[in-house]
């Protein structure tokens, strides 16, 4: 612990959950951050700040300089752009430019977070997919997953020369620090501000971010080069979800169910405003095509090698709420 360890990402989601562990368990922490960087996440924490940017080699060549440890953490997670370019330069070239860093300064464990979008969805919601199973170009439905799977080959190549990498796939965390917030945390925010009319027939994973975060930890000390590991917890669908949060706070779920065909239609006029009127659609088409599928996954690789904790999903979504109200957002 006598080294830092550099984290990319530290004022996202994940990253910011993951840096408050670190400090916790007495690691000297180093965020990778850029100079427009909101860093919100970061305040009143003992953080180094490193100013580079994942497109610039030299400044990740500087950042990982005396490093023991490496969490990449940082991507563009978001399911709509008005520059699709930007996913492949973020997520791909600045996962290479990193590894490549990370190499040149010796770091003796990487952890590279993926996403569950880069492992197939299961065709039958019953069974839930695995490590084993790998998209076709098919599943690739949007730039985000077409980016983060191409990122992830990026990875396991350096693993296979002989980089001490070890990926994760995070399903759908939940919990506070959500400063964005994800795509995850709006199904909150957007319920809880009454913009939610009726849901889609979908199911997601989740699992407590804070687990999550503790699920990188574990595999920076227990976790296999060369392997992934999905971070999860929970299988749940949409209506369920809803239901959850409505009861968490006193407010009725939606009762409609739209159909797909609606909900496409719907994505498709709102990117072709956004276009238009260069703004961020309320609805992509992005997310529309993930949710004709109920993304089930199965976390038993993780809980058996790492001891990834599975705590109640349900305290996640209370202090999810919680810090959403707490911080404005409601």
């Amino acid at each position: 612990m006598g080294y830092p360890v550099l984290i990319t990402g530290a004022t996202g989601f994940i990253g910011g959950n993951l840096v408050r562990l670190l400090l916790k368990q007495g690691f000297k922490v180093r965020a990778l951050v850029r100079s427009s960087s909101d860093l919100a996440n970061l305040k009143n924490l003992d953080v180094e700040l490193a100013y580079g940017d994942l497109r610039d080699p030299t400044s990740l060549i500087k950042a990982c300089d005396g490093c023991e440890q490496l969490y990449h953490v940082a991507a563009s997670y978001q399911f709509w752009s008005p520059n699709p370019k930007e996913f492949y330069e973020s997520n791909v070239d600045g996962t290479r430019n990193i590894l490549e860093a990370a190499k040149a300064a010796k770091i003796s464990k990487i952890v590279y977070t993926s996403t569950v979008g880069a492992i197939q969805y299961p065709h039958d919601p019953s069974k839930p997919s695995d490590e084993t199973c790998w998209p076709t170009q098919k599943d690739l439905h949007n730039d985000y997953k077409k980016s983060k799977f191409m990122a992830e080959q990026v990875a396991l190549q350096y693993a296979e020369n002989g980089l001490p990498v070890v990926i994760v796939n995070p399903s759908a965390p939940i919990g506070p620090y959500d400063v964005k917030p994800t795509p995850t945390g709006k199904i909150i925010v957007d319920f809880l501000n009454g913009r939610v009319p009726a849901y889609l027939d979908t199911g997601l994973n989740i699992i407590d971010v804070e687990d999550c975060a503790w699920g990188h930890i574990l595999a920076a000390q227990k976790g296999r080069a060369g392997e992934r590991y999905i971070l999860g917890n929970k299988n749940i669908s949409l209506k369920a979800i809803y239901e959850l949060i409505a009861s968490l706070t006193k407010r009725k779920p939606p009762k409609m169910r739209i159909p797909y065909a609606v909900a496409w239609g719907a994505a498709v006029g709102s990117e072709t405003i956004g276009k238009l009127f260069k703004r961020r659609p309320k609805v992509s088409l992005g997310a529309v095509r993930m949710a004709k599928h109920h993304m089930y996954f199965s976390p038993a690789k993780a809980v058996k090698e790492l001891g990834l904790p599975q705590s109640p999903i349900e305290n996640a979504f209370a202090r999810a709420i919680e810090w959403f109200e707490n911080n404005g957002y409601l």
